[in-house]
């Protein structure tokens, strides 16, 4: 079982200092997408007039920006780093950047899509245009920080997380998080690009994970290992259901997801779908056609 983490303390609007050279904001955004809200992360020193950057500033919401605007009052906002376009991440940097001159560093955004279900909450937010597009790999240098970027596809075709060095940690995005599985959504997410992408997470062996929403993850490895298990038994169930004689998606998830609240069925159709277009892909799964979410599978 995934160790997860759902209890920290936390205040909307509030800076908390989480490790030396972290703070966090959260926007008052909770929903069933978003666990407690959006994280918002402060990279660098507590002192006047240092440089800092800010980690996915999060949806369009004044009075976040109020709070964030608050929470670097003194100091110098160097970089503003987004993780990828969702609105619940992006929509906010725009602004941000304007009022302290910083410029915005992410992927390219994925061409316009509508996830298949119409029911998520994590659209793009189709007005983000990064300054400086990055693709992985590149070193972020600030006063007293370092980071480079990892491209960690699947959540997102365009997801990026951050590594760290000074404190060997990864802010992660929406690529793990801590309260929960991370939905993979077609179009845009990939299971195929989301295994790679753990795997290499995996091998990395951080100290520390920080995801966008919820708490940290302080002993990543086992969590990790766990997550990783929870999404191979998932392709292994749905094979089962292929065996079993279910043929569409709308037939294996009230199975797969019994213990699953109903709300969040349409995040786990788009999960099944992903596990399928990966299972099509390997030719472990037939489908006439493209292996689209009402598509007719067999084994």
């Amino acid at each position: 079982m995934i160790p997860f983490v759902r209890e920290f303390d936390f205040a909307y609007g509030r800076r908390d200092q989480v490790s030396p050279l972290i703070q966090r904001v959260i926007a008052n955004n909770p929903g069933p997408f978003t666990f407690t809200g959006t994280g918002t992360y402060i990279v660098g020193q507590d002192a006047p007039g240092a440089g800092v950057a800010v980690i996915d500033p999060g949806p369009m919401d004044e009075t976040h920006l109020d709070a964030l605007l608050a929470a670097v009052e003194g100091r110098r906002v160097s970089h503003v780093l987004v993780t990828h376009t969702h609105r619940d991440h992006a929509p906010l940097a725009s602004p941000l950047a304007e009022r302290t001159g910083a410029p915005i560093l992410a992927m390219q955004p994925p061409e316009r899509q509508t996830h298949a279900s119409g029911q998520l909450d994590e659209d793009e937010d189709d007005d983000f245009a990064p300054d400086v597009v990055l693709t992985g790999g590149e070193r972020i240098d600030g006063d007293g920080w370092t980071m480079t970027a990892l491209a960690t596809p699947g959540h997102a075709s365009n997801h990026m997380a951050f590594v760290l060095l000074e404190e060997n940690a990864l802010f992660c995005g929406d690529h793990v998080m801590g309260w929960s599985t991370t939905v993979v959504a077609p179009p845009d997410g990939d299971m195929a690009d989301y295994m790679a992408s753990l795997d290499a997470v995996i091998a990395a062996r951080f100290d520390t994970l920080w995801p966008t929403h919820g708490a940290p993850v302080t002993d990543p490895t086992p969590f990790l290992e766990a997550y990783r298990a929870h999404r191979l038994e998932r392709e292994a169930q749905v094979i089962a259901r292929l065996a079993a004689g279910d043929r569409t998606i709308a037939a294996m998830v009230p199975t797969l997801y019994a213990a699953v609240d109903q709300r969040l069925w349409p995040a786990a159709s788009l999960s099944v779908w992903a596990h399928l277009i990966k299972l099509v892909k390997e030719g472990r799964a037939a489908t006439d056609g493209e292996p689209t979410l009402v598509a007719t599978y067999g084994a």
